[in-house]
This record gives structure tokens, sequence and C-alpha cells, in this order.
């Protein structure tokens, strides 16, 4: 079975460097390893020392370990050309100059997108995918679209795509707007098609874990707590928390006491914050982790005699248990208030929003003829109980 760790946080913080020294520390396993980045700005061919290109390179050295930094350009032009054509035609039939139509034609953060379908295949070619994913909001963003293009493809596209065939005769005879032909169709088709299975693979803990790297700075941590709290709301496992660049404790020059009393109160929220999760700290080097010697010092460092492939902290994003006659769905949303959580429910679905964030939950068939008695949060869960519906009522309605 292969593992995949996705290594996320705000931008600075060094996931980069803690990513791509798990991937060493693997490939000194013996276990065939791969780091890619997703993360538009690539650096990971800056902390390895060595150039890195779209296609997986062998890194030199340290058993079978392989870099890549992911073209999401290309992959925008290999899959979504066809849709992208169909946008700029229709966009300067509607008046704008032909530069301006290129450029709105490509959806802001989609290029980002085509990566998860390199997971895929890079999950069976092997043993462990290591993922330096883009800045927490970017991540999101990458994280939540099966969910979101799988309700589009179940509900929206047969419909959308049987009525502009209807139409699309009628159109072109009355007027001269460009409409979306089947290469246009075909080509969604293909893009979601390359997403199949991803979506399982990223939300089963046995396979996927994400790790959050923060420095213990105050924004860094809220970020964390934000992230960690929509990274539970999708399914996804967060098996470890690095806290990166503390300062050492040997350090003695007293310009730096007052920030190191600040690190180790933040520290301590850490801990605080998202136990059970393991948090692993990570002191800051002399000098910056270029280069896999380093990275390899860095990495043993870290996890100690912890094996950086193994579930490090176990979690069960959501579960159906039986309470009295009623079965409660329970959902980790850690660090929410009850007065920010939104819930509501349509066709066998449950629509969860939290801040600007939204997910439809498919309910289980236990759950979708049933009526929700009651929700609460209790502690970092949010509980939501479903009853029998009331034959009574059912027959004075």
């Amino acid at each position: 079975m292969p593992r995949v760790l996705l290594f996320t946080g705000k931008g600075g913080v060094g996931k980069t460097t803690v990513a791509a020294a798990t991937a060493v520390r693997a490939a000194e396993a013996g276990l065939r390893t791969i780091v890619c980045s997703t993360d538009p700005a690539h650096s990971l061919a800056d902390v390895f020392d060595h150039p890195l290109g779209d296609a997986p390179t062998r890194l030199p050295g340290r058993g079978s370990l392989d870099g890549q930094q992911l073209d999401a350009r290309a992959r925008l032009e290999e899959s979504w050309g066809a849709v992208r054509e169909y946008l700029t035609a229709l966009l300067g039939w509607a008046g704008a100059e032909a530069i301006e139509a290129e450029e709105l034609a490509v959806i802001p953060g989609l290029d980002e997108i085509f990566a998860l379908a390199d997971l895929r295949a890079h999950a069976d070619a092997y043993d462990v995918v290591v993922v330096d994913c883009a800045p927490t909001a970017e991540t999101l963003r990458l994280l939540s679209l099966p969910d979101v293009l799988g309700w589009y493809m179940s509900r929206v596209f047969p419909a959308q795509r049987s009525m502009t065939k209807a139409v699309r005769p009628l159109l072109a005879r009355m007027m001269s707007m460009p409409v979306a032909d089947d290469r246009v169709f075909a080509a969604v088709r293909s893009f979601y098609d390359r997403l199949d299975g991803v979506r399982d693979l990223l939300t089963d803990g046995s396979v996927t874990s994400a790790r959050l790297v923060v420095n213990p700075e105050r924004l860094v941590v809220a970020e964390a707590r934000r992230t960690f709290t929509y990274l539970s709301m999708f399914g996804y496992h967060v098996d470890a928390v690095i806290a990166n660049r503390l300062l050492p404790v040997e350090l003695a020059d007293p310009w730096f006491d007052a920030w190191k009393v600040s690190q180790k109160e933040q520290l301590e929220e850490i801990e605080r914050a998202f136990a059970p999760v393991p948090v692993l700290p990570g002191e800051l080097r002399r000098e910056e982790p270029i280069g896999l010697a380093a990275l390899s010092a860095f990495a043993g460092s870290l996890y100690g005699l912890r094996d950086p492939v193994a579930v490090l902290g176990a979690a069960d994003p959501m579960r159906v248990e039986p309470t009295g006659d009623a079965l409660r769905l329970s959902l980790p949303l850690p660090f929410v208030e009850r007065d920010a959580v939104e819930l509501s429910r349509r066709n066998g679905e449950l629509l969860l929003a939290v801040g600007s964030y939204r997910r439809a939950v498919v309910l289980p068939d236990s759950l979708r003829r049933r009526e929700v008695g009651a929700a609460r949060m209790a502690g970092d869960r949010l509980e939501i109980d479903f009853v029998e519906p009331d034959p009574g009522a059912r027959a004075d309605a």
C-alpha cells in the first residue's frame, strides 16, 4: 500500500524543506519515493540544489528518490485546451480584446488542480509520494475540488450537455454567438475522469496524511488552526503538526530571551490546540538545510526514532454511531464555535457551511430516510442526531 504525505502551511514557514527532508528520510529507508511540488512558486529544486523539471528526475546518491516540479500550465493546455479555446471565442464575441480574452479564459487557480491527476499515477508507481503543497488557501482550494467537481458532474453536466446539444442548431441559425460543441464537453469529461479516484485516495487515512508546518508565531498558529478545521471538514486526516524554526535551547544570547519566551508560549498553545495530534519540534539550523546531506541531518533531528512514513496520529474524520433510537453523525470541526456553523439538508445531502467554505456531505443510506432530530457541538466535533420519521406527522402532512 502506498503512502501519500501532504505538507502545507502558511508561506515562508519552511514546508518545502520539511517535505524534502521527509522524502530523503523515506528514500534512505529503501522506499521508492517521489517528492513533487504543486506550489506555483517552486523552490523544491533550490532546496535540493539540483535541477528539477516537469518529469520525475532522479536525485543522486540517496536510494530511489525522484523529484518533480509540476508544470501546471502544460497540464492546463493538455487537458483544458478545448475549453479555453471556446471561452476565448465567447469572450471575443462579447467584445473582449484578443489578449484580454486569452487571459480571462484561464480560470484563476485551475492550473494547480491538474496536479491531482499526477498523484494518482504516482501512488501506483512509488511506495511514498511526498507533496509540497501550495500555501494553505491554495491547498484548500486544491483539495476541495474533487467534491465540487463531483457534484457538478453528477447533477449539472448531463443536463447542460443535453440542452446545449438540442439548442445548438437553432442558436447557430439565429446568432453568431459561439456555442460549446461536443469537443468542449468531452474535455470536461476527460478532466473529470483523470481525477476519478483521487478523492478516495486522499481521504483514506491509511494511505494519505496531511501534515501542517507552522512557526511558533501567533498569526501562523491562527492560520494553521483554520486550516486544520477545513481539512477535517473535507475528510482529510491530519496526522502531525511540525513546529518549525524553534530557537535552540543552548542559545544564550540575552537579545533572544524575549523571543524564546514567546516561542515557548506558542509551542504550548500548539500542543494544547492540536492534541491529540502529535507536535514535532524542528529547531532553527545554523545554516539553511540545502542539499541531500543537510536535509538528511534535518530529518534525523525532526523525526528522531519515528518512522516518517508511518501514520503518526490517528483520527476519524466522520463516523456514524447508534445512540438510543437515533443514529449520530459525528464530524470533526476543531476550533469552531457553534454560531459559526450553518446546516441544511437537500436531496440526501447534508449542506455544511463554516465561514466561506461549504461542503455537501452525501449521507449514507442509513441516514437518508431519517430526519434530523438535534445538532450540537461536543468539544471539537459536530454531532447530528438522525431519528426515525414520525408516521403521524407524515399522515397529517
